[in-house]
C-alpha cells in the first residue's frame, strides 16, 4: 500500500460522526474516542440519515420548503399561520437540515460571486489558465474545446480536476453525473455552489451557464495549483516520514511518525495480528537516531561532570588557599603603591633634567651666536680702525658710544618683545570677542526666525529690516556691523514690537476669559437641559408604565368579558334548549339574557376603544418628546460647532 500520497479534500459532513463504524480496532493501539482513523480526506460515502421514530408529538423541521410555486406555498400553510395563539401547542422545530441532496445550502454558499465572469477578457484568461493546467497534468485539450465545450468534455474535465485534488475520490457508475457534480463541489467547499444549476450540465456551453461553469473550473484549477504548491512545500503538516530530519522538535513530526506507526500496525491488525514488534522496532530505531547526538552530548557532559567532581573533592581535601592568597595580595598591593610612588618621583626628576638640558642647549646656542656676532663686529671695527688710523682717545670714545648704543638697542629690543606679546594677547582677546559676537548674532538671528521678525514685517513696520551682519575683517570699526542702527532703529523697533505683542496677548487673554465664561454658561445650560431631559424621561417612563398597566387591565377585563360572554352564550344556549323543551314561557328570560349579552359586548368594545386611544395618546406624547429632545440636541450641536 502507498501511504505517501494522501488527499487534501475536506470530509463530508456525517451527522452521526461515524459512530456506527464496525471496523475492528487493534487492542494494543490506543485510539481516540472521537477520531475516525486515517482515510481519504474526501470523507466516507454519503449515508442517508436514520428515519426519525414516530412519536406522539414529533418535532417540526425549521428548514424552508424547497417549493418555489407561490400557489403551492400558500396552500401548504397551516390554518393558524400568521396568528398569535394564547398558548403554544407545538414544540420548537428541529434545525438539523438532514443529509439528503435536497437540503438547502448553507449561507456561505449563497454569497454573491464578485468575479467579472461576463467579461470576455476575464473569460479568455480563465480559459487560458484552465487549458494550460490541463495540458501540464497530461490531459489532452483541443484548442477550441473550452470555447464550445460539450457535456461529455465538461464531465471529463471536471472529473480530471477532482481526481487531481483527490485521487481517491469515488466516481460511482451507478450514480448520475449531476449527483457526483454537486456532491464534489460541496466537498470542495466551493463558495458559489448555490449559483449553479444542475440543469446546465447537459449543455454547459450555453450563454447563460458557461460563464458560471467556467468560473467554477477556474476555481478548481487554482485549488489544484494551491494543492500542488502545498504538496511540494515539504511542510511538516504533510506527515511524510521521509521529510522528517534526523533531529526534530516539531509536534507535526511526532504526529507523522505516530500516524505512520498506526497505519503499518493497522495493516497487520487487519491480517489477524495482535502484536506489532516490527513496527515498534522501526519507531524505536527512528527515535534512537533522533536522540543519538543528544546521548553523545549527555555522555560527554557526564565525563566532564566526573572530572569536575574529582577536582572538587581534591579541593575540599586540601587546605583552603584563601588566607595565603590574601596575604600575598596585600603584600603585592603595598609593593605596587611603593613602585608607583618611585616611578612618579623618577618621572618628575626625568622631566626636570630634560627641561634643564633643553634650557642649557638653548642658552649655549644663543651664546655661540652672540660670540660669532661679537667676533664679526670686532673684526669689522678692527678693519675700520686700521683704515681710519684713529688715536686711542677716539677709539675709547667710540667704544663708549658703541656700548651706550648697544644698551639702548637692547632696551628697545626688550620693549619690542613686550609689545609683540601684548599684540598676541590682544589678537587672542579679539578673536574671542569676535567669536562671542558671532554667537550673539546667530542667537539674535535664530530669535528673529523663531519670532517671525524677518522682513517684511507686518504693518506698520514693513519698511524696517532688523537683520544685522558682522564683518570681522573690516579695516574701519564703523564697518564691523552692517544693517540698521542698533540704538536708533533696532532697539526702538523691538520695543514697539514687544508692546504690540503684549497688547495682542492681553486681548487674546481677555478673549479666552470671555470664551471660558461662555463655555461655563453653555455647560450650565447643558446640565439644565440634561436635568429637564431626565425629568421628561422619567415622566415618559411613568406614562409608559401607566399605558402598560392600562393595557394589562384592558386585557384582564377583556378576558373577564370573554369569559362572561362565553358563560352567557352557554346560558343562552341552555335557555334556548329549555325554551324549546318547556315552551314559550321562558321567552322573557331569553330576551333578558340577550340584552345582558349585548351590554357585555358593548362594554368590551368600549374598553378596547379606550385602550387604543390611551396607547395612541401615549405614543404621540413619546414621539413629540423625542422630536423636542432631538431639536434641543441639534441646537446644542450647531451652537457648539459654531463656537
Amino acid at each position: 500500500m502507498d501511504f505517501g500520497r494522501r488527499s487534501t479534500m475536506q470530509p463530508h459532513g456525517d451527522p452521526y460522526g461515524n459512530a456506527r463504524s464496525n471496523l475492528p480496532v487493534p487492542a494494543t493501539v490506543k485510539k481516540s474516542t472521537h477520531g475516525h482513523g486515517r482515510m481519504s480526506l474526501a470523507g466516507p460515502a454519503m449515508r442517508a440519515p436514520y428515519p426519525i421514530p414516530p412519536g406522539t408529538n414529533p418535532r417540526q423541521s425549521l428548514m424552508r420548503s424547497q417549493n418555489v410555486n407561490p400557489l403551492l406555498q400558500s396552500a401548504s400553510k397551516p390554518q393558524n399561520f400568521g396568528r398569535t395563539p394564547m398558548r403554544s401547542t407545538n414544540r420548537r422545530g428541529s434545525m438539523w437540515q438532514g443529509g439528503g441532496q435536497g437540503s438547502a445550502p448553507p449561507s456561505s454558499q449563497t454569497m454573491k460571486d464578485t468575479r467579472p465572469l461576463r467579461d470576455r477578457s476575464f473569460q479568455a484568461k480563465m480559459r487560458q489558465d484552465v487549458g494550460t493546467f490541463l495540458m501540464s497534468t497530461g490531459f489532452e485539450v483541443a484548442p477550441q474545446m473550452l470555447q464550445n465545450i460539450t457535456g461529455k468534455d465538461f464531465r471529463a474535465v471536471f472529473q480530471h480536476l477532482i481526481q487531481c485534488l483527490d485521487p481517491l475520490w469515488p466516481f460511482h457508475t451507478e450514480l448520475r453525473f449531476e449527483e457526483h457534480f454537486m456532491q464534489a463541489l460541496r466537498a470542495m467547499k466551493y463558495p458559489y455552489v448555490g449559483q449553479i444549476d444542475i440543469k446546465w450540465l447537459p449543455t454547459p456551453a450555453a450563454m447563460h451557464s458557461w460563464s458560471s461553469l467556467l468560473g467554477m473550473l477556474h476555481w478548481l484549477v487554482e485549488l489544484c495549483k494551491a494543492r500542488e504548491h502545498y504538496m511540494d512545500s515539504r511542510h511538516p503538516t504533510l506527515q511524510d516520514p521521509t521529510l522528517i530530519p534526523d533531529e526534530f522538535d516539531d509536534i507535526q513530526h511526532h504526529l507523522a511518525l505516530a500516524f505512520n506507526h498506526n497505519t503499518l500496525a493497522y495493516v497487520d491488525f487487519l491480517q489477524g495480528q495482535d502484536v506489532f514488534p516490527e513496527q515498534e522496532k522501526l519507531l524505536e530505531e527512528r527515535y534512537a537516531r533522533k536522540d543519538a547526538r543528544v546521548l553523545e552530548d549527555l555522555e560527554r557532559l557526564r565525563e566532564r561532570l566526573k572530572e569536575i567532581q574529582a577536582e572538587w573533592e581534591q579541593l575540599k581535601k586540601s587546605a583552603p588557599p584563601f588566607e595565603e592568597l590574601k596575604k600575598d595580595n596585600g603584600s603585592l598591593r603595598r609593593d605596587k603603591l611603593k613602585f608607583e610612588e618611585i616611578l612618579r618621583r623618577f618621572e618628575e626628576r626625568k622631566q626636570k633634567w630634560l627641561r634643564l638640558v633643553q634650557d642649557e642647549k638653548t642658552e649655549l646656542e644663543y651664546n655661540l651666536a652672540s660670540l660669532e656676532k661679537m667676533r664679526a663686529e670686532e673684526q669689522r671695527l678692527a678693519d675700520i680702525v686700521k683704515v681710519q688710523n684713529l688715536s686711542p682717545e677716539e677709539v675709547l670714545r667710540m667704544n663708549t658710544d658703541h656700548e651706550s648704543l648697544t644698551r639702548e638697542l637692547e632696551s628697545l629690543k626688550h620693549k619690542v618683545a613686550e609689545m609683540s606679546q601684548v599684540v598676541v594677547r590682544l589678537e587672542v582677546s579679539l578673536t574671542r570677542k569676535v567669536s562671542d559676537a558671532e554667537e550673539a548674532l546667530d542667537q539674535y538671528t535664530s530669535l528673529l526666525s523663531t519670532l517671525g521678525l524677518f522682513p517684511p514685517l507686518p504693518p506698520p513696520l514693513e519698511d524696517v529690516d532688523l537683520t544685522v551682519d558682522l564683518h570681522s575683517a573690516a579695516a574701519n570699526p564703523q564697518g564691523l556691523l552692517s544693517g540698521a542702527d542698533i540704538r536708533k532703529v533696532v532697539k526702538p523697533t523691538l520695543s514697539r514690537i514687544t508692546e504690540m505683542k503684549r497688547t495682542a496677548h492681553a486681548e487674546v487673554e481677555s478673549e479666552r476669559i470671555k470664551v471660558d465664561d461662555e463655555l461655563d454658561q453653555l455647560t450650565l445650560e447643558c446640565e439644565t437641559i440634561e436635568e429637564e431631559v431626565l425629568e421628561v424621561m422619567n415622566k415618559t417612563n411613568a406614562l409608559s408604565d401607566q399605558a402598560d398597566e392600562l393595557r394589562e387591565a384592558a386585557q384582564q377585563e377583556g378576558l373577564v368579558s370573554n369569559a362572561e360572554a362565553s358563560r352567557l352564550e352557554r346560558d343562552l344556549a341552555a335557555a334556548r334548549t329549555a325554551a324549546m323543551a318547556n315552551g314559550v314561557g321562558v321567552k322573557s328570560r331569553l330576551q333578558a339574557l340577550q340584552i345582558a349579552y349585548r351590554e357585555q359586548v358593548d362594554k368590551v368594545n368600549r374598553l378596547k376603544e379606550d385602550t387604543v386611544r390611551a396607547v395612541i395618546k401615549n405614543s404621540s406624547d413619546i414621539v413629540a418628546f423625542k422630536d423636542e429632545v432631538s431639536k434641543q440636541l441639534q441646537y446644542l450641536k450647531d451652537f457648539a460647532e459654531a463656537n
